[in-house]
């Protein structure tokens, strides 16, 4: 028997309950960051973290390697190309799911609670907008006489689809007059079944927030989340959050005094209209349409105040 700690909140969580349930796959859900079920998500995991996947005595971690095994152990309704080109395009989307644009949403949107009125820093939006900007092309690129990414429905889909619903709240979303193709792929996804029953399960999470997700005193950073800040010239306003104690690392712990000092706040940060280098790396030079060219290769751990890794 399959079992999950998930959390509807949880991008990553969110990829793999899809993926069970587009392989049609039985399984016991538990919410692994409410209060009921912290204590069975500390045991298979003790940086209580979801998503968690336990099948008899083995447990995997980490929303990619999921997948992964899910897709050997059942393979069908696969969400890999079989084609190993393609299936390498498609594993370049969920990279870049799960690092760029999980590193901006999640900074945008301070951790997911949100920032207080006035407390943004200054031009983190407009960076947003402007590295999100090549991989909208990329997507809007990569559909041209598609109706998925890759051909099929795969997990450069799946992964990507819980991102892009959370553009539009956050003010950085895509124009759908220039990217035409994006927008009606976004339309469609959102009537695929998993899809469909995903965003069901997110709407009914938010309605009902319970008081365990009430904004923290600190949010927890590492990884992705830090290094696009710091590529993007945030790091003075990073450093003070240390300072204060509004941010810290991931298991309880704050940040080292020497990490804040070896940080420079007085660095500029970027000239206008650059582009960060964490958007320019690893720029993909394969010849398939559907692999993004945007595609980041930092650390694909990430976590938050909420918990949720990779």
């Amino acid at each position: 028997m399959l079992t999950l700690y998930d959390n509807a909140f949880s991008p990553f969580a969110r990829k793999v309950r899809m993926v069970l349930e587009h392989k049609g796959l039985a399984f016991e859900a538990i919410d692994g960051l409410s209060a009921a079920g912290h204590d069975r998500l500390a045991a298979v995991n003790p940086r209580v973290e979801v998503p968690v996947l336990v099948e008899g005595d083995l447990v995997v971690v980490n929303s990619s390697h999921i997948v992964a095994y899910l897709e050997h152990r059942h393979p069908q309704r696969p969400v890999y190309p079989a084609d190993p080109a393609t299936r390498a395009a498609a594993l370049a989307w969920e990279r870049l799911a799960d690092t760029l644009l999980d590193a901006i949403t999640h900074d945008v949107s301070d951790g997911g609670f949100g920032f207080a009125p006035g407390a943004m820093p200054s031009g983190l939006r407009e960076a947003a907008r402007e590295d999100l900007a090549p991989v909208y092309a990329d997507v809007e690129l990569a559909l041209a006489g598609r109706e998925f990414l890759c051909g099929a429905l795969s997990i450069a889909d799946l992964a990507l689809f819980p991102h892009v619903t959370a553009v539009r709240a956050l003010e950085i979303s895509f124009d759908g007059a220039t990217h035409p193709r994006l927008l009606a792929w976004y339309k469609r996804m959102r009537q695929v079944d998993v899809c469909r029953a995903d965003l069901e399960r997110t709407q009914t999470f938010l309605r009902t927030v319970p008081p365990a997700f009430q904004r923290p005193a600190s949010i927890v950073w590492r990884g992705d989340r830090i290094e696009w800040l710091l590529a993007r010239g945030f790091d003075a306003w990073f450093v003070e959050e240390i300072r204060r104690g509004g941010s810290r690392g991931p298991g309880g712990e704050r940040p080292s005094r020497r990490l804040a000092a070896e940080a420079n706040p007085r660095r500029p940060p970027p000239a206008a209209g650059m582009r960060s280098a964490y958007a320019l790396r690893g720029a993909s030079s394969s010849s398939s349409p559907c692999t993004p060219r945007a595609n980041p290769v930092g650390s694909s751990a990430s976590t938050s105040r909420c918990r949720w890794s990779a």
